[in-house]
């Protein structure tokens, strides 16, 4: 659980920055979390740019915009991190859908923001371990 005081990784903080506008121009939940991992998961202008239309309920089938990037991204590293990430943003947040995350008020917009970049964190450093690892690389090719 990160603090108000300080965040413990770049990432989720760059991400809530980005969603507050804080030091940058305000960005909409969905570009919030694509924008702070970017150079992270080598993540294309076009598709950062494409989430500009999926803030505040917009993205497809009206999920929230912060789980609709964390998805794409998490899914194009592996279809099991997406799978693994629907369930913990659903878990952390009661729903997918941006206006019943909001009815449910459980978790507001940045704690959507935060919870999707913490996830992408934490797999980015899993897929580290991996890059580092050869012994790793092989355990994952024989499953």
């Amino acid at each position: 659980m990160f603090t108000k005081k300080g965040f413990e990784n770049m990432s989720v903080e760059k991400a809530r920055n980005n969603y507050i506008g804080k030091g940058c121009t305000r960005k909409n939940c969905a570009q919030s979390v694509s924008d702070a991992f970017k150079e992270t998961f080598d993540l294309e202008n076009e598709m950062i740019d494409s989430m500009e239309s999926c803030g505040t309920g917009r993205a497809p089938g009206g999920v929230c915009g912060a789980y609709y990037a964390g998805k794409r991204i998490a899914e194009r590293q592996d279809k099991q991190n997406a799978l693994e990430f629907e369930k913990y943003f659903r878990e952390q947040a009661g729903a997918l859908e941006c206006k019943t995350i909001r009815g449910l008020r459980k978790l507001p917009c940045v704690g959507c923001v935060e919870k999707s970049s913490e996830f992408l964190e934490k797999i980015s450093k899993d897929r580290m371990v991996v890059d580092n690892n050869p012994a790793r690389v092989l355990e994952l090719a024989r499953k």
